[in-house]
């Protein structure tokens, strides 16, 4: 079952600067620039509660090996706030 990460009341530069580390660059633009395999999405953008990035992953296990990374370079860039996360009832890609 797919697994849906939430994220939100980040800033943009934050957000980039977790990019950054996750990276190593300083743009995601191919599922190869994870340091785990399994992402089905990601998206990012300005919400009304700050920037917002959801990720659609394929599998519980998959979601949750990218938090080992995620959740250590959330907190060097002062995010403390854990991801929501829940599986996806539907996904629909192109």
């Amino acid at each position: 079952m797919p697994i849906v990460l939430v994220h939100e009341g980040m800033t943009q530069e934050q957000y980039e600067e977790t990019v950054r580390r996750v990276a190593g660059k300083e743009r995601m633009e191919s599922a190869a620039d994870w340091p785990v395999p399994g992402l089905i999405s990601h998206t990012a953008g300005l919400g009304p509660n700050g920037f917002r990035v959801v990720d659609v992953w394929e599998s519980q296990e998959a979601a949750d090996a990218f938090g080992a990374h995620l959740i250590p370079v959330l907190h060097e860039v002062g995010i403390e706030q854990q991801p929501e996360m829940y599986e996806a009832h539907t996904v629909v890609s192109a």
